[in-house]
């Protein structure tokens, strides 16, 4: 045991006897405990040199017990300060860590923090909230506890803590950082928030260092449709009975969630007629079962930025007027719904076109046709039903603005009007309607951004079929559409798979909330917010700490000038002064960066080589069709060829053969081989030198052929007639040569 009077160093180095700093020459270190102690307040001092390498403290010094015959270490963490019949048994634990060859320094540490605080048990037992991976979770380890950050809190500091631990520290009067000293603002020591960036960091690290497959899946709670009832149920986690906790029942259409247009027969698979016009339904939630409008809370179904499918008219502002065939409708917002204001009916706030007014918009500029149903709820109609939901019919939106409503407020209105092919239900009219002037809106005068179609709208009227329809091509759908199965009669979520970018899969908890771009030096808040550290700074550039007073040429005590959160009301002026990185963060980023790029080469490398391959396959293709183009080409031409010498040898035999039966006539016409041209050439000559007598006439003449080269006419027949084509048309042998004076015959 230690001798009465002898006290170590404390965390800052202090010697609790003499109160101060000793040097490092006159610190001394225990071999077991590795305890510092302030070598002159010490009562049995080192003897030698030696010896003080292998000093142990007063507090293990004492004698170890018989036995010491090698205690495991897995045994050796079952034994705590608090349980050990002598400080032998403790001192023999702490050794048998400290010989255990298999354990890490950082582990050896951890075992000998919790023998000494307490924490018994083996080691399947204790506490453990590690990952495999040490060098994925090591910068996310607990200052306190060092273990893996459980609910982190993120001091101004920058340095992170468990929820527990840092709530353990505030109350034993921990006023700083329990890391490096800094002041922990009251606020934050009274309410700690939770770091979710921090939260998604090591969970990232834990997925990454876990094998596929150890996790346990996760139980949602989801019903698909095929297993819904028919009606609204309440499931056994509602808090409270009725349709305020009820879930929707089975979807009967098969339309998805941003349909535009009516519902037809082809998407109603049970019925095979659609949703009519004067369908009504108990409340909002079959009226949902059945696509008419899906929200069964909110008025507007659309997306911001893609255009509005269905409203419901249920008298949720004063400012609505319905004229059956037209109405003006209010736009959402512009009420302070926090807390439990869930019904607040008084506008606090301008309506702007965002988020569903915009959608609304988007569908007035496109010609979007918006299904219309109608509440029991809007007691100020003369067409809304006497109980229930009914739905009314197609309408489009013709116009847009925003004025000043009932409450003072701005709020955006927008103009329908009806187009639809049946009959509305107040009607008596056997057909659906027809273009109709647009009614004259007196509130248009004093109205700010007012929106007017200025195209084509999709859904118009036709004169030649005298309907309503498409006349451009509806929207696409961007969510999944329900598919019946004729097989067992139900149906499924279709749903388009698509292969998110390594960009699209970074977590949005790393993103800063000013920029909305992954975090560059990132700041953590007191209440818990991240941002750029530049992106921060940014928002309160030119502000300074404090501000000038005067009154009355007096001069004031200067007053702080407050800066909040810019995510929330929260006071970050002191944190302002002094900004510190959150350096775990910032590492866990990099490496997220890392990831991204080589994600973002792999990916390229891939498309390069698909593209590589596509092209390959083209060029390929492509010598395969000029190839074959060729050999069709050469085959057709030589058919061609083949087909023109075989014409032109016909008709050369068949053209001798007339010549050679020619010239035998005349020469068994004439008695000797003499040639008769006298009455040809005569006509000739009367011919050219009289005009009048007609055209020239070709010259006709009979060669003189001996009767002993009788067998030889042919090839001097063909003689003839190439040099007649090589001397051309005025060659004195060809058929085409016309007579002349200066022709020379015998």
């Amino acid at each position: 045991m230690a001798h009465v009077g002898d006290l170590p160093c404390d965390g800052d180095g202090m010697c609790m006897l003499c109160k101060e700093k000793p040097p490092e020459e006159e610190r001394l270190l225990c071999r077991t405990c590795v305890t510092p102690w302030h070598v002159a307040c010490l009562t049995v001092k080192p003897e030698t040199l030696a010896s003080a390498a292998d000093w142990e403290c007063p507090d293990c010094s004492a004698p170890p017990p018989t036995a010491d015959a090698g205690i495991p270490a897995a045994a050796a963490v079952g034994v705590t300060a608090a349980s050990a019949g002598s400080s032998g048994e403790l001192i023999a634990a702490i050794r048998a860590i400290e010989a255990d060859a298999t354990l890490s320094e950082a582990e050896k540490a951890r075992r000998r923090q919790r023998l000494l605080g307490g924490d018994g048990g083996a080691e399947g037992e204790v506490r453990t909230r590690g990952c495999e991976g040490e060098s994925d979770c090591a910068s996310f380890r607990c200052s306190i506890c060092i273990e893996i950050l459980d609910r982190p809190v993120t001091t101004p500091c920058g340095h992170n803590f468990c929820l527990k631990c840092f709530e353990k520290w505030i109350k034993q009067g921990g006023h700083s950082c329990a890391k490096c000293r800094a002041p922990i603002p009251s606020k934050m020591k009274s309410q700690p928030r939770i770091n979710l960036a921090i939260v998604a960091a090591v969970r990232m690290a834990r997925a990454k260092s876990t094998p596929s497959g150890a996790d346990p899946s996760k139980v949602y709670h989801f019903v698909h449709n095929q297993n819904r009832p028919d009606k609204a149920y309440t499931t056994e986690r509602a808090k409270r009975a009725g349709k305020a906790n009820a879930a929707s029942g089975k979807i009967f259409v098969t339309i998805a969630p941003d349909h535009f247009g009516p519902i037809l027969a082809e998407n109603d698979p049970i019925r095979n007629q659609g949703v009519l016009v004067g369908e009504s339904w108990e409340d909002r939630l079959e009226c949902r079962q059945w696509g008419a409008h899906l929200p069964h809370v909110a008025g507007i179904a659309g997306q911001s930025g893609y255009g509005a499918q269905s409203v419901a008219l249920s008298g949720g502002y004063e400012d609505d007027e319905d004229h059956g065939e037209w109405f003006l409708y209010t736009g959402s917002g512009g009420r302070d719904l926090s807390g439990n204001k869930r019904t607040n009916k008084e506008q606090s706030f301008d309506q702007k076109f965002e988020k569903l007014n915009e959608a609304l918009r988007i569908s007035c500029k496109k010609g979007y046709p918006v299904r219309v149903v109608r509440s029991h709820k809007e007691k100020r109609s003369s067409y809304a039903p006497e109980g229930g939901v009914r739905y009314d019919g197609i309408y489009r939106i013709e116009k847009c603005w925003r004025k000043a409503g009932t409450q003072g407020f701005k709020v955006c209105r927008y103009l329908f009007v009806r187009c639809d092919n049946e009959p509305a239900p107040w009607t008596s009219e056997t057909h659906g309607d027809r273009p109709r002037p647009l009614p004259v809106i007196k509130e248009l005068k004093g109205a700010t951004d007012v929106s007017e179609r200025k195209e084509t709208p999709a859904w118009d009227f036709d004169e030649n079929e005298n309907v309503w329809k498409w006349t451009k091509p509806s929207p696409l759908s961007r969510k999944p559409a329900l598919v019946h199965n004729v097989d067992d009669n139900t149906m499924t979520v279709l749903r388009r798979s698509y292969k998110k970018s390594a960009r699209q899969r970074i977590p949005r908890e790393f993103s800063c909330l000013i920029c909305q771009k992954l975090m560059t030096q990132p700041l953590t808040t007191s209440c818990a917010h991240n941002f750029c550290k530049a992106c921060l700074e940014g928002v309160f550039v030119g502000q300074s700490f404090v501000r000038e007073r005067t009154r009355g040429g007096r001069t004031l005590r200067t007053q702080k000038n407050i800066m909040n959160c810019p995510t929330c009301q929260f006071d970050i002026t002191e944190f302002l002064k002094n900004p510190q990185i959150n350096r775990d963060l910032m590492s866990c980023i990099e490496q997220l960066q890392q990831q991204l790029k080589d994600a973002e080469e792999e990916e390229g490398s891939i498309e390069d080589k698909s593209n590589d391959a596509a092209d390959e396959k083209l060029k390929d293709e492509t010598d395969n069709v000029e190839a074959d183009d060729a050999d069709a080409a050469d085959e057709k031409m030589k058919n061609e060829t083949d087909n023109v010498e075989a014409g032109d040898a016909d008709a050369s035999d068949e053209k001798l053969k007339d010549g050679t039966d020619n010239v035998e006539a005349g020469d068994a016409e004439e008695d000797g081989n003499t040639v008769e041209a006298e009455d040809t050439v005569k006509q000739g000559d009367d011919t050219i030198n009289n005009p009048s007598n007609g055209p020239p006439k070709t010259r006709k003449y009979k060669r003189k052929v001996p009767v002993e080269q009788k067998g030889t006419r042919r090839s001097k027949r063909i003689k003839i007639t190439r040099e007649g084509e090589e001397q051309g048309d005025n060659s004195p042998s060809s058929p085409l040569h016309v007579l002349s004076d200066n022709d020379d015959f015998e």
